[in-house]
This record gives structure tokens, C-alpha cells and sequence, in this order.
């Protein structure tokens, strides 16, 4: 047997003798009695004994130790009350709601199984888990364009790593090197910002602690030694306080700059960049380091933002608008050639399969599965596929997890249960102490973490599918934590806006209500009136999407939540339309960028394909030509459309709009 199933039957069996014997015990009655420690040293059971128990409590099993004022003995005990999961008072609309958010972010949520397995616990014993996905489900769709099996088995290492408080080591590409760096770290706590996973830690090599981006981390991480703890978390470490400020905002301040924006924009910069600065009497003041970058910011505005100072962010905005100029007229440069593999480089690392789990909490859901299927009864018999669907494990691997509930025993023939996998069903037998664990267990910090960045990505259908306040919807969820700490998990973005207009949305797509949008265009001054009938709601990190047929011109139209001033629902009726395709974006054209040297580390990170003179070039998808426009605008003139011949025309007309615009402002106000 390996040594990380001895582990598993040991702290399970830990786990259990605890809680059976309902009494402080000490170390000796733990050696005696416990599977896996009677035949150690005393130095050896010490050791382990001493790692099983800062094991357990990283992953929110509250063991509690007290010495014995006569002996001086330690003794160690597991209150039952401290160990199970508090009966929730969800709403079976609310439980719905998850299950919902379950269905769409699998595949595209980096913990997907975590959660999962969270509310497999939380649903224990309550009907309608297994139902069809509702109606919400089919209406909502998620897409996070940086998910990738590599992304997803990167934070399960490094998950790993800060339960454990172990030291890695990684390669880095920062944005500042041309080459990779090797880094060693104690990473602290992960991190969600705008769609982008970071990692924040002590950098050992430079002594402070330090942000990374994890899509920048190449080869494997690995653990820096073989300590059972490297490091413990300062107390005060604070994670908010390592919120990823905007790209033009990440290093030393260098100044103050003022941009123009008009009056309904400024709405929106308020809304969306109050974290970055502040809006006044329609100027945006934000401090900056990169010039470059926050050209970058207001060339994406499309003429809705003009830069009144300093006068080297002007100059910067006219350089790019005169780069995209030169990069879009005549033919389209020609591309150098895909780079050839070095032999000397490492491989890629090999995709790995999305987050899994901690064992210790797959094998607690499963214990509690299998109990509560036996109720008041000594035997039950489970359906085997579905028991392994429910758990999310090959069917072909249930009975090795079987085989180690099997084994958790505390001496004497305490056992807790005995079961097989036989054809096509598994046979369960309550042992003695069987009852000890037919509650569910409380969440692990990764299953709670899992339910907070999920209510995080798609919180808003939460609360519409469940008709109820985002807020009450979380702070229930929030109360099954446990006792465990989550000081380094980042409090979820308020989204009291959002979740307003996913609601109003969502409820006019499932009543077939005609809904009035005030909508603020990209590339328009002022907001617009749209009548529209609404189908589908997207989820594109990080931002949402809602696809329509828009009365206002009688075509499909798709509108970014950001951009909505107002969402009112009418008493008006439609019918859908025959033929329409409410996901008619499912399959979007595609344009060619060349992206320069400047910016092409940054898009390799995109899945763009690096060429011999460090050049990049990308195959982009776009659903709209406004979008696609911004998105070259943003690049200063770094990024050139190689094809299709319209966008470069769109490109070069738009750009020299642009330049006849911002070149008549004065600078100063």
C-alpha cells in the first residue's frame, strides 16, 4: 500500500477513535488503539502523530489539545459538534441554484470538484441533488478564456503547497525579463482578479512578499524540501491588501494623469474603476507607472476618453494612433517563421486533469454517502455508477477507495464499515461505529474556497434562480466554513448591480418579457434606449454578457452588462422566434494579429504562437468588430490585423478619426 493511503486510513482512524471514545485521551491510548501508529518507535509515532495532527487541522478538523493538570500529560480530544456540518436552512430553490452553478461551470472552473464535493455534503439526505439542470442552466453559459488543464493543475499544486505551508520552487517570465527566472516561494494565498489567477507569497530570493501571475509559471512546481512545514502564515498577512491593481497601476508610482470623459462614460468609469482613481467634474484623475499601458486604457475607450496631461501621455496616445495607421494601410506586413522547438528548452509541462480534491475529503463524502444510504438499518445496496458519479471518481477506481473506508479502524474490531463493489451495485455493511459518521462532515478550507469563487463567478444567477438577495444566499453558505480560518481567502467582489440585472434578465427570458435597456455603446458618447428580447446570458470572465434579438433594429444583438445604466422589465410579450439561434456567438470569426516584440510575451500567455523574430502571431476569434477594434486599439499600435482586409480598413478609418479628434484638444482643461 502507498504511503499516502497509510496516511489516509491513519488520520481517518484518528479521526474516528476520537470521536468514539468522547473523552480526552492521550498520546499513549492514540498509539495503542489507532490503526498505523502501534507498530512505530516512540520517536517515529511522535513524529507522525505530530504531522497527522497539523494535517487534520489544515483541512478543518478542529483536534484540540489540553494538558492534564495532575499527570502533565497531554490530552487530545474531537468534539463531535466541531466536526459535522450544521444543518443549513437552504430553500430547495436555493439548493437548485447551486446545483445549477455546478452545472455550468464544470469543464471551465478550475474547481469545479471541490465544489462538487461540497455540495455533495451539503445535499446529503435531501432530495433532487440529481435532478435535470433547470431552466437557468440552459439559458446561462460560463467561458473563462484562461482555463486550461495546465492552469487548472497548477493551482491544485499550489493549493497543495499552502494547506501544507510547504516552499516551491517554479520558472517565472515576468513582464520585465526576456528570459525565465527560477523562483522559490512561500506561497500564502491564491487569488481571483479580472479573470487572472495570481499567487501571492514570500519571495525567498528577494526577501518580501510578492504577486505572481500563475499562466506565467512554465515547468513543474515542486515542493523546495521534504519538511512536513517549511513556514507559517504571518498573522498579519491580509490578502486584500494584494488585490492586483490595473495594468497601467503595477509597480512604483511614477504620476497623477487627467483624462476627459464624458459625461455618461464617467458613469461608467465610476462604476468600474473606482478602485484606480477618482471622477470629477468629467475628469478622471488615476495614478500611474506605464505611460504606454494607460494609452493603452484610453485608445481601448474609442474616442470616449481624451488625455488632457501629462503631455507625455498625450504624446504616447499620438504615437500609437500613428503606429496603428502606418501598421493598417497598404498590404499587411509579412510575418518571419514560427519558431522551431530548441532541443535545450524543457518540454512543455504535460497537461494534468483539473483540480482534484484532497483524497482525505473525497474518502469523508463517500464514508457519509455509504452510512447514510444504511439510515437506521444495519446493510444497504447503492447503485455503483451513480455513487461514483455523485463523488466524481472512475467507476473503475470505487473500490480502491472502497478498500481503504475498509480499513479505518481504531483496534478491537471498531470499525466503521465494510463495503464492496459487486457488478453493478456496491454492498454496504454498518459496523459497530458506524453511526459515528453518517452526518456530513464539515467543508475542507478547498471545498469552502471552491463555494466562494463559484458564488464569486456566477453569484448573480445564484441569486436569480433562487429568487432571493445575492447577500442571504451567501451569508448562508459562508456560516458551513466551519472553525477553520479563511483569512487568506479574498473576500468576493460585491456585485449588487449585477445582480440586479441578471435577475431583471433572467426573469424576462424565463416570463418571454420584452425588456427596456439604457446601454451605453462602446464607442458612443451617450447611452441609447434598446427594446429587446432576451435569451441567453453569458458568463465571460470578467465580465457578463446578455444575447438578444433588439427590436430597436431588428437584428441580434449582444449587450455587456457593464455598459447598462438600466434594465426595466414590460408587461409585453414575445414569442421566440423561429429559426433564431440565441447562441448564434457560438461560433465567432476569426481574424489574424501580428503582434510585435514589445507585447508578445504577454500574448503567448493568450495562445498566441511565437515566430524567429520574437514577433507573436494569433488566431483571434471575435464575435463583434466593435470588440475586436478595442482590442487593437488597447495595443498602441504593437498589434497589426493581418486579415480579414475589412477589419484593417475598420482599423486604419477609426484610428484616424482618432487623430483628427484627440489632435484639436488642448492640454490642461
Amino acid at each position: 500500500m502507498s504511503h499516502d493511503a497509510d496516511k489516509l486510513i491513519r488520520q481517518l482512524s484518528l479521526v474516528a477513535f476520537l470521536m468514539a471514545e468522547r473523552r480526552p485521551l492521550t498520546a499513549r491510548d492514540v498509539k495503542s488503539n489507532v490503526e498505523g501508529y502501534s507498530e512505530m518507535s516512540d520517536e517515529a509515532f511522535a513524529r507522525r502523530f505530530y504531522s497527522d495532527r497539523a494535517e487534520l487541522t489544515a483541512l478543518g478538523v478542529p483536534l484540540q489539545s489540553q494538558r492534564d493538570e495532575f499527570t502533565g500529560e497531554e490530552l487530545y480530544t474531537l468534539r463531535s459538534e466541531h466536526y459535522f456540518l450544521d444543518r443549513l436552512e437552504l430553500d430547495d430553490d436555493e439548493l437548485a441554484a447551486l446545483q445549477t452553478a455546478l452545472y455550468y461551470l464544470e469543464g471551465k472552473f478550475a474547481y469545479a470538484e471541490p465544489f462538487r464535493l461540497a455540495l455533495q455534503n451539503l445535499a446529503l439526505g435531501r432530495s433532487g441533488f440529481s435532478e435535470p439542470p433547470t431552466e437557468t442552466a440552459e439559458r446561462v453559459r460560463v467561458s473563462a478564456p484562461d482555463y486550461s488543464p495546465e492552469l487548472a493543475g497548477r493551482l491544485s499544486k499550489l493549493e497543495s503547497a499552502i494547506s501544507k505551508q510547504r516552499t516551491v520552487k517554479f520558472g517565472y517570465l515576468s513582464p520585465q525579463r526576456t528570459r525565465r527566472t527560477e523562483r522559490t516561494l512561500n506561497p500564502y494565498a491564491l487569488r481571483l482578479d479580472d479573470g487572472n489567477w495570481y499567487v501571492v507569497g514570500h519571495d525567498l530570493d528577494r526577501d518580501g512578499v510578492r504577486t505572481f501571475k500563475v499562466s506565467r509559471i512554465s515547468g513543474d512546481i515542486r515542493f523546495a524540501t521534504r519538511r512536513e512545514r517549511d513556514f507559517r502564515v504571518p498573522e498579519d498577512f491580509d490578502v486584500e491588501a494584494h488585490r492586483v491593481p490595473r495594468p497601467w497601476q503595477i509597480g512604483e508610482k511614477v504620476g497623477t494623469a487627467r483624462i476627459a470623459v464624458s459625461e455618461d462614460t464617467a458613469w461608467w468609469v465610476e462604476r468600474t474603476l473606482a478602485d484606480a482613481g477618482t471622477v470629477e467634474d468629467g475628469v478622471f484623475e488615476t495614478d500611474f507607472v506605464s505611460v504606454e499601458l494607460l494609452a493603452g486604457w484610453v485608445l481601448r475607450q474609442n474616442g470616449r476618453a481624451t488625455p488632457l496631461e501629462p503631455e507625455e501621455l498625450r504624446t504616447a496616445v499620438a504615437e500609437g494612433l500613428k503606429r496603428i495607421v502606418d501598421g493598417h494601410t497598404g498590404e499587411p506586413p509579412v510575418p518571419a517563421g514560427a519558431r522551431r522547438t530548441d532541443p535545450r528548452q524543457p518540454l512543455p509541462e504535460r497537461p494534468v486533469g483539473p483540480v482534484a480534491p484532497e483524497r482525505f475529503g473525497v474518502l469523508q463524502a463517500l464514508l457519509a454517502q455509504l452510512l447514510a444510504a444504511c439510515g437506521d438499518e444495519r446493510a444497504a445496496v447503492l447503485d455503483a455508477a451513480e455513487l461514483a458519479q455523485r463523488i466524481s471518481i472512475p467507476l473503475d477506481e470505487l473500490q480502491d477507495h472502497l478498500s481503504l473506508l475498509n480499513l479505518v479502524n481504531f483496534g478491537g474490531g471498531c470499525y466503521a464499515v465494510y463495503a464492496v463493489h459487486d457488478g453493478d451495485v456496491v454492498r454496504v455493511d454498518k459496523e459497530l461505529y458506524g453511526d459515528v459518521f453518517r452526518r456530513p462532515p464539515k467543508l475542507t478550507p478547498l471545498e469552502a474556497r471552491a463555494i466562494r469563487l463559484a458564488i464569486e463567478y456566477v453569484g448573480p444567477t445564484i441569486a436569480a434562480e433562487a429568487h432571493t438577495p445575492l447577500a442571504r444566499v451567501r451569508r448562508k453558505l459562508e456560516e458551513t466554513f466551519g472553525r477553520f480560518d479563511l483569512a487568506a481567502t479574498p473576500e468576493p467582489r460585491q456585485a449588487s448591480d449585477e445582480e440586479l440585472l441578471v435577475r431583471v434578465l433572467s426573469e424576462a427570458a424565463e416570463k418571454r418579457r420584452i425588456v427596456e435597456l439604457e446601454y451605453l455603446k462602446e464607442g458612443e458618447e451617450t447611452p441609447s434606449l434598446r427594446r429587446v428580447e432576451p435569451y441567453t446570458i453569458e458568463r465571460e470572465l470578467p465580465v457578463w454578457r446578455v444575447h438578444t434579438w433588439d427590436l430597436t433594429v431588428d437584428a441580434a444583438r449582444t449587450f455587456r452588462l457593464d455598459r447598462m445604466r438600466a434594465a426595466r422589465m414590460t408587461d409585453e410579450r414575445f414569442e421566440p422566434r423561429d429559426g433564431f439561434d440565441p447562441s448564434y456567438l457560438r461560433n465567432p470569426r476569426v481574424a489574424r494579429l501580428l503582434h510585435s516584440p514589445a507585447i508578445a510575451r504577454w500574448k503567448l500567455e493568450r495562445g498566441a504562437r511565437s515566430l524567429t523574430d520574437r514577433s507573436a502571431i494569433a488566431d483571434v476569434p471575435y464575435k463583434t468588430e466593435e470588440w475586436l477594434l478595442s482590442e487593437v486599439l488597447a495595443d498602441v499600435g504593437e498589434t497589426v490585423v493581418l486579415g480579414p482586409q475589412r477589419l484593417r480598413d475598420v482599423v486604419a478609418k477609426r484610428a484616424r478619426r482618432l487623430q483628427r479628434e484627440l489632435g484639436r484638444v488642448p492640454s490642461g482643461r
